[in-house]
């Protein structure tokens, strides 16, 4: 290690949607934070890491900044907002096809508080003319003073090192937090429960909302090097479990086949998920219901 090793927390926000599980996890060079094309994807504060030969940057995705609707939704917020006072460097990540709107307006009155330096993030480049990025950074530039504005794709990786070049140029000198091969302070399980939430996400598309939930009930190796998973998808009402089950079971059978892929590659070992769904109503106003998820103001 060098005598000049850098260390930083960096926080990233920005409204729902924008791309901020993507970028860590193109960044970080695994699959930590589960991506989706809906809003709201990520419910905690997922830490990643990346380490180099002089600088350590611990990473964290916040969810989206929103207006809330339920208890789950005001915790979600509050994440994400507490975070801004306990970083080196906050990265607010915008959508360059949506551009500016009331909803970075609400998050830039947010950092009018915040002392560290705050970089501009304007991802999906790949997605809209020149001008139109020119254009849009102009529009930035009058709204907030920030330490740098770097267009970027966190899909295709463009841009991705000069980026990192100028974080560590900002972050201070300090000691290497985490041994250099470890890339997340989450525990495997609650990758897993999120790896498995992803699928239904993604293959139940708009049938199903953010009204689901999954845990982990037992995880155990058996012979054959095959890891055991029995996880429990939890939901609000008995016709969203009839649509994650679907015709003859083909629906689980899918989401159950897609999600064992993911997580046979983070364990490096064969997995055999044996998933099932329960109903909760309004699992997302009980205050209960959200602490036996793992969503608890005081943690953070």
């Amino acid at each position: 290690m060098s005598e000049e090793f850098k260390s930083g927390f960096i926080a990233i926000i920005g409204r729902p949607n924008v791309g901020k599980s993507t970028f860590m996890n193109q960044m970080i060079g695994e699959k930590i934070a589960i991506m989706s094309d809906k809003a709201q994807t990520t419910r905690n504060r997922v830490q990643g890491v990346l380490t180099t030969d002089d600088a350590q940057f611990v990473f964290i995705d916040t969810p989206g900044i929103h207006k809330p609707k339920h208890r789950l939704g005001d915790f979600m917020v509050k994440i994400a907002e507490d975070t801004l006072n306990e970083v080196d460097a906050v990265l607010l990540m915008v959508n360059a096809e949506e551009g500016y709107g009331k909803g970075d307006q609400y998050i830039l009155d947010r950092l009018q508080q915040v002392t560290s330096p705050v970089f501009l993030i304007i991802n999906k480049t790949d997605l809209i003319e020149s001008d139109q990025l020119l254009q849009l950074i102009e529009n930035y530039k009058d709204k907030y003073l920030f330490e740098a504005i770097i267009p970027i794709s966190a899909l295709t990786g463009h841009n991705l090192p000069q980026m990192q070049d100028e974080l560590k140029k900002r972050i201070p000198e300090g000691p290497q937090y985490y041994p250099a091969d470890h890339i997340t302070d989450h525990p495997e399980r609650f990758i897993i429960s999120e790896l498995i939430r992803e699928k239904v996400l993604e293959l139940t598309r708009e049938e199903i909302p953010h009204s689901i939930a999954v845990a982990i009930e037992n995880i155990e190796e058996r012979q054959s090097n095959t890891v055991f998973i029995q996880a429990v998808i939890v939901t609000e009402r008995k016709s969203q479990k009839g649509i994650i089950i679907g015709h003859q079971g083909t629906m689980l059978k899918t989401i159950g086949q897609k999600a064992r892929k993911d997580i046979e590659a983070l364990l490096g070992s064969k997995v055999y998920l044996d998933l099932w769904i329960k109903v909760k109503k309004n699992w997302r106003n009980s205050e209960s219901q959200l602490h036996e998820f793992g969503f608890r103001h005081d943690e953070y």
